[in-house]
């Protein structure tokens, strides 16, 4: 399926279940939004043409935070057949805390590593210096920090200590580990939702009321499950 075909099912499925998007969001925000009794629920689109739905790249911790809250509604057009089926965060929990587990020894291998960098180590890949330069932390950082993340890192005069740079190299090092750690786009079994209800007629009343169960069920057994992203 292309990302045109994606993208023109979802806005479907905006209209269909009367959800809206919030333009400050971006392509990488929120997906929808459902205003259902003075709340903003926010909801994550997907669409699938053969059961299994895919998640995203570099699927890691990250995902898993931004994940925890959000509602899912999910399009099917298998087998000659359009349905859709709404999940909700303790729906979804399953599936989400099976992939933190995998993942979670990998991202601990990532703290620990950068945690053990010495300036011993700082002194092999940029040499010993009592004064680190901007041009030596972008050596380190790439792209990956901001121009105002630069120079708000600096604590000497247009530049770096020695322990600075430290703090620098080793969230590089972090950040290498974990994206080496991320898993490529795994996939919801179509198996996972074989018990949902599925959604054929009056889509937007009928997701209101799942919706509504679901928060009052939510309520009810006061639900304490957080998969915050840990920084080992």
């Amino acid at each position: 399926m292309t990302y045109f075909q994606d993208d023109s099912r979802e806005a479907e499925m905006i209209a269909l279940f009367d959800l809206f998007k919030d333009a400050h969001e971006g392509r990488a925000g929120v997906d929808a939004f459902l205003a259902l009794d003075g709340q903003r629920i926010p909801f994550e689109l997907k669409t699938t043409s053969n059961g299994s739905v895919t998640t995203v790249r570099d699927f890691g911790l990250d995902h898993i935070e931004k994940w925890q809250d959000k509602h899912w509604l999910i399009g099917f057009f298998v087998r000659g057949e359009v349905y859709y089926q709404y999940g909700s965060p303790a729906m979804m929990q399953g599936w989400i805390a099976e992939k933190a587990a995998y993942i979670a020894p990998d991202f601990k291998l990532a703290g620990l590593s950068a945690n053990n960098l010495s300036l011993d180590d700082l002194y092999q890949v940029l040499g010993q210096k009592t004064h680190y330069s901007l041009a030596d932390a972008q050596l380190i950082q790439k792209r990956q920090y901001a121009q105002q993340k630069y120079r708000a890192l600096q604590d000497m005069a247009d530049g770096y200590s020695p322990e600075r740079m430290l703090d620098i190299l080793r969230d590089r090092v972090r950040y290498l580990v974990e994206r080496g750690s991320t898993l490529n786009n795994p996939h919801v079994p179509e198996s996972y939702f074989a018990t949902w209800e599925k959604i054929t007629e009056n889509h937007a009343v009928k997701l209101r009321q799942q919706v509504r169960e679901a928060l009052r069920s939510k309520e009810d057994t006061n639900s304490t499950w957080k998969p915050r992203s840990p920084r080992f």
